[in-house]
This record gives structure tokens, sequence and C-alpha cells, in this order.
């Protein structure tokens, strides 16, 4: 295996980062996931756009130019020979001393790998998920926006840590008004009397790049397609429902608290665009 590591590709024992790197010791930094289908890199535009808008709102200086790092990434999944794969970019705030101030950081530090990845066994987008709610609420927009894709994913692990104390694979998370926000780490659909609705971005979500794909994709089906807010009852009562993500792709959930969702079993709905993504991805990207 090869990773990128400052302008240079080195072997995995080789890729180390400084013990005074403040993505380290702070999670000061920012990182997108990105998957690579049949030899193209599945919106890298949109993943890098989303990256440098992170980067720009927390003052972070990269040091590649946009497309210095498209390449940086296209070259990471050649050299390893991975026509399918699964991308982490990371970038840090870089080496700096033991304070928080990030100006004592003079340079960031980029790095790229590539690999495989299996989130979910294949039998679970057949049969689809049973999820939970948990305590842990989604961190407020007004503390630190989930819209910035940073590498403080405490939020998101101290659910998780939720998920596998209860034996779920997956939870759902709330803000702190008790609205659905999404899951550790993906996106979140119902679909009521034909409408898919998932929430809006100020009720405190990542904006999802599967999440934007998805809608895209329901509209050119004829779907209707809403932003809105909902509750637990709501997804209690909805007729189906589903999670996106990079990682995850789109993947069913049937049950939720121990309400069967629908008829306990993944919908149309569902079925549909889980079959027009793994279409779309297949066909659309960056060429390797």
């Amino acid at each position: 295996m090869q990773i990128y590591l400052d302008g240079k590709f080195v072997s995995p024992e080789e890729a180390k980062v400084s013990v005074f790197d403040h993505g380290l010791l702070y999670g000061d930094g920012i990182f997108e996931g990105i998957r690579a289908y049949n030899g193209r890199v599945f919106k890298l535009t949109e993943h890098l756009d989303r990256l440098y808008e992170s980067a720009r709102s927390i003052i972070l200086e990269i040091p590649l130019s946009w497309k210095e790092m498209e390449e940086a990434v296209l070259e990471t999944v050649r050299r390893n020979g991975l026509s399918d794969a699964y991308i982490r970019l990371v970038v840090t705030r870089g080496a700096g001393d033991l304070g928080l101030d990030p100006r004592k950081c003079p340079r960031a530090s980029v790095f790229v790998i590539a690999d495989k990845i299996t989130l979910w066994p294949q039998e679970l987008y057949t049969r689809g998920l049973k999820v939970k709610t948990v305590a842990t609420r989604r961190n407020s927009v007004d503390t630190l926006n989930p819209r910035i894709k940073s590498l403080n994913y405490l939020n998101n692990v101290l659910a998780k840590i939720e998920a596998n104390l209860m034996g779920y694979p997956e939870v759902v998370m709330l803000n702190s008004q008790g609205f659905v926000v999404e899951g550790t780490g993906d996106n979140i659909f119902i679909v009521k009397r034909g409408t898919l609705i998932t929430p809006p971005p100020y009720v405190g979500i990542l904006e999802g790049i599967t999440r934007a794909t998805i809608m895209d994709l329901a509209r050119g089906m004829g779907t209707t397609v809403a932003e809105d807010l909902f509750t637990m009852h709501d997804l209690y009562v909805a007729d189906e429902c589903f999670l996106t993500g990079t990682a995850a792709e789109v993947i069913p959930v049937v049950e939720v608290d121990g309400r069967r969702v629908g008829n306990g079993t993944p919908g149309p709905v569902t079925a549909k665009l889980m079959a027009a993504f793994r279409e779309y991805a297949q066909s659309n990207g960056t060429l390797l």
C-alpha cells in the first residue's frame, strides 16, 4: 500500500505524523471519505469543494491548490492499483506546541489513504437494519456546526458506544429540540405517503454527498422530495426509512426502537433508489 503524505508516497510503516500535530492533540482538522467505483472517483468535485469549505470555516490553510489535491487523490488510488476503493483524505492543522492556538502550527499536514471497505454485511442491505435512538444528542449548530466535517468525531463515537452497548449496528441521533438528525455517520430519510423526507441542514446534519445524490435521483424518478423537520413519532409511523453515506451507500431501516417500519421489509422507494444509486455510481465520476 502507498499513502500520500505531504507531497510524498510512503508505506504504511513510514506514514507518520508528529505527536505535536493538533489534529491528534485537539481534533483540529478536516477530512473527507470518498469512494471510487469502476475506475472513477465518485463525486470528487463535490467532496473537494466541501473539504475546502470546511477549511475556510475554521481558517485552515490547505497547502495544496484544488487541482493539486485532486491529483493527489487520483494518484493515490492509481498507485494502489484500485478501481473500486474507499479513500480517506485528511488535512490536519499540523504540528504546533501543546497549547490550543492554531497560529502555532505553521503548516497543515495532508494525507490520503486508499483501501477497500465493507461497512455492513450484504445481508443487511437485503434484510434491513434494526436501529435504536440514543441519549447522546447531536452537536448543536451554534457550538460545533456538523456541516464542518472535522476530525472531532467524539460526539459520533459516544453514540456508537451506545449502539455497541445495546447490541445494535446503528442508532438514530436527535438534536437538543428532539428532532431527528442522523445516524452516527449517515444521513437519514423517511418515506411517507410517497414523499421522500430528510432533515434540513439547519437542524444539525452533515450535508452528505450521497444524500444529495439520492435527492437528485429521487426527483429524476418523479418522487416528491422535501427537506423538513421530523420527530421520532414521524419515524415510527413512516412507510419506509433508509440511511445514506459514502461508506454505507444506501441501506434500508426496517425497525426503530422495536417498532416495525412499514411492513418490516425494505420498501419499494428504497429498493428503487438503491438500484438507481448503484447504477449511477458505476458510471459517473472522475476517471483515474
